[in-house]
C-alpha cells in the first residue's frame, strides 16, 4: 500500500469550487509536500478517472452509489485511457486507484467508504537464458547493447538507468552511483567488465561529460526500444518490459549464488521480504528441474528393477542372485517390478 502522505484537511469552502479546480488544489498540495512526480501523477490519474466517470456532478453531491458504480464499471470493462491493459493489470490499477481516491475524499472531508479492490496475485515474468541470448543477437547498435547490459547486468529500475550521469560512474572502482527512483536514496551497484567496456566506449563515442546522462532517452523511448528488440528477436513484445529484465537479473543472480541480503542491496529494496519473491521463483525452478530430471531417472530406475521370485523384494535388473534371500534370480519378464 502506498505510504500515507500527511496533507491535512481541506477547508470546507473548497467544495464550492468546480471539480477540476478542486483537483488542481489537491495536486498542488501534494507537490508542496515533496511527493515524487510518480506519486503525484498516480493520484492525478486516479482522481481524473473518477471525475470523468461522474461527469458534471459536483463532488459535494457524490454518494457511495456513485463510487460503487465507478468501481464496478472499471472492474467489468477496464479504463478508457488504458485500453491496452489486460484484466489482471487493470484490477491491479483499480486496487491503487481506490486507495488514492479514499485519501482524496478524506482530505475533502467526505464521509464516503471507498470499497477496496483486492490486488490480483500475479506471477513474475522472467526471461529464459535462450530469450536473453536472442535479445542480444537482435541488438545491432551500441545503444541497444548498452541498454540491455545495464538492465540485465545490474537489475536497475528503468528510471534509475535513465537518471545515470557519467559522473556517477567510477570506472576504476567498477561501481555506479544510483539515486533510487522511488525514495531518492543513494546506493551503489556494480556490473561486469563487459558492461563497463560498453559504457566507456559509449561515453567516448558521444563525447559525454560528467553532467551528461548516460542514456538520453525518455521512459517511453526506452520502452519502445525494448519492444522493437523483442519483435526482432522473435519474442512476443508483450512479454518484454523494463521491469521484466530487472526480474530476470534478480532470479539469475540467486541461481548464481548471490546471497539474499546482497541482492536486496543491489536491487534497492527497503524490505527483504520484497526480495524473497525471487527466492520463491528459484525454488520453483528447482522443483521443475527435479521433476524433469531426477524423478524421471528414479522412476526409470524403478521400472528396470526385478521382483525376486522367492522373497518378492525389488532387486537390480542385472542381479543374478537376490541380495536378500540369496536365491538365484529367474530373469524373466514376469518378474519385472510394477512399482
Amino acid at each position: 500500500m502506498p505510504a500515507k502522505i500527511d496533507i491535512g484537511k481541506a477547508p470546507e469552502e473548497i467544495l464550492e469550487l468546480s471539480n477540476q479546480e478542486i483537483l488542481q488544489e489537491f495536486i498542488m498540495l501534494l507537490e508542496s509536500t515533496g511527493a515524487s512526480k510518480d506519486t503525484v501523477k498516480a493520484y492525478q490519474s486516479a482522481i481524473s478517472d473518477f471525475l470523468d466517470f461522474i461527469g458534471d456532478k459536483p463532488l459535494k453531491e457524490v454518494t457511495l452509489r456513485d463510487v460503487l458504480a465507478w468501481r464496478n464499471e472499471r472492474l467489468k470493462s477496464g479504463f478508457p485511457r488504458k485500453k491496452t491493459l489486460d484484466k489482471s493489470r487493470w484490477q491491479a490499477t483499480l486496487h491503487y486507484y481506490t486507495l488514492f481516491l479514499k485519501r482524496f475524499f478524506e482530505w475533502l472531508g467526505l464521509q464516503l467508504r471507498v470499497p477496496s479492490v483486492k490486488k490480483p496475485s500475479s506471477r513474475i515474468t522472467v526471461l529464459t537464458d535462450e530469450e536473453v541470448g536472442k535479445l542480444f543477437q537482435a541488438a545491432r547498435n551500441p545503444l541497444d547493447k548498452l541498454i540491455l547490459r545495464l538492465l540485465l547486468d545490474t537489475g536497475l529500475r528503468s528510471k534509475e538507468v535513465l537518471n545515470i550521469k557519467v559522473g556517477d560512474i567510477d570506472f576504476d572502482g567498477r561501481t555506479i552511483r544510483v539515486v533510487e527512483g522511488k525514495y531518492g536514496k543513494e546506493r551503489y551497484v556494480t556490473a561486469s567488465n563487459e558492461t563497463f567496456k560498453l559504457i566507456e566506449a559509449w561515453v567516448k563515442l558521444n563525447n559525454l561529460g560528467r553532467d551528461d546522462r548516460l542514456v538520453d532517452l525518455t521512459y517511453g523511448g526506452l520502452y519502445k526500444k525494448l519492444k522493437r528488440l523483442a519483435a526482432k528477436a522473435g519474442i512476443p513484445p508483450e512479454k518484454i518490459r523494463p521491469h521484466v529484465l530487472r526480474h530476470t537479473f534478480a532470479t539469475r543472480a540467486l541461481r548464481l549464488g548471490i546471497s539474499l541480503p546482497s541482492l536486496q542491496r543491489l536491487l534497492g529494496h527497503t524490505d527483504i521480504r520484497t526480495t524473497q519473491v525471487y527466492l520463491h521463483l528459484t525454488i520453483d525452478d528447482i522443483k521443475k528441474e527435479y521433476r524433469e530430471k531426477f524423478e524421471t531417472k528414479v522412476s526409470r530406475g524403478v521400472e528396470e528393477t526385478l521382483l525376486c521370485n522367492n522373497c518378492g523384494r525389488n532387486i537390480p535388473s542385472d542381479a543374478l542372485f537376490c541380495p536378500y534371500c540369496g536365491r538365484q534370480v529367474s530373469n524373466t519378464s514376469e518378474n519385472l517390478a510394477l512399482a
